[in-house]
C-alpha cells in the first residue's frame, strides 16, 4: 500500500494549517473520478493516509484551502478566489510514500514531492 501525507503551512502568518479537509481522488483512463478517502489535517497541519495505489495511475489530492482561509482570523486585503488546491500526481511505485507538503495562502500555493 502507498501512503499519501502532507504538511499544510499557512503562508499568511507562518502557522500550521490545522483542520484542512483533503480528499484523494483516483482518475480512471476514461476520465471518471473515484474518491478514495477524505481526511483532515491535525492541529500541526499534518495528515497521513494509506491507500491502494496502482503503478502509473493518476490521482488528485484536493485541498479545501478556500474553506480554511474563510474561517481563519486573518486580515483581509482583497478578494479570495482560490477555493481548492488540486495537486495531480502519478504513482510510479504502488508501495511508496508520497509526501507532498503545501505552503498555502488565500490566492496562491507552493507544493513539492518529498520522498
Amino acid at each position: 500500500m502507498a501512503v499519501l501525507s502532507s504538511h499544510f503551512l499557512n503562508a499568511v502568518d507562518g502557522s500550521h494549517a490545522g483542520a484542512v479537509a483533503v480528499t484523494l481522488v483516483a482518475i480512471r483512463g476514461n476520465g471518471q473520478r473515484e474518491t478514495l478517502f477524505s481526511a483532515e489535517s491535525d492541529e500541526g497541519g499534518r495528515f497521513s493516509q494509506r491507500f491502494e495505489a496502482t503503478t502509473g495511475k493518476t490521482y488528485e489530492m484536493v485541498i479545501a484551502s478556500g474553506a480554511y482561509f474563510k474561517q481563519a482570523d486573518l486580515p483581509r486585503s482583497g478578494a479570495q478566489i482560490l477555493e481548492e488546491i488540486v495537486v495531480r500526481f502519478t504513482t510510479p511505485d504502488p508501495d511508496c510514500s508520497y509526501h507532498i507538503p503545501v505552503i498555502m495562502a488565500p490566492n496562491s500555493y507552493s507544493c513539492w514531492w518529498s520522498a
